[in-house]
């Protein structure tokens, strides 16, 4: 899961312009109202950037709230893409 995490990190750091600040994200970290950067166009980008990082397509029924909750469920999801 940590391979997962520090993807999700990187993927806060550059796709949301994060800088240093995702370094201090953990599994725990909440994601929706507590981070300014992200908004729905963010959840566009990441989505994204997760399909072209990974090379798979995400359906739109995989997405929901409860993925963005925290830095730990997305990482979760982004675990089970990368088989």
């Amino acid at each position: 899961m940590s391979e997962a995490i520090e993807f999700v990190k990187d993927l806060f750091r550059h796709q949301l312009q994060m800088g240093e600040r995702a370094d201090a994200l953990t599994a725990d970290s909440v994601i929706v109202g507590a981070i300014p950067e992200f908004d729905s166009v963010a959840v566009v980008s990441l989505i994204a950037a997760i399909e072209e990082q990974l090379g798979v397509e995400i359906e739109d029924d995989e997405i929901s709230g409860e993925l963005f909750e925290t830095v730990g469920s997305l990482a979760d999801f982004v675990a089970e893409k990368m088989g």
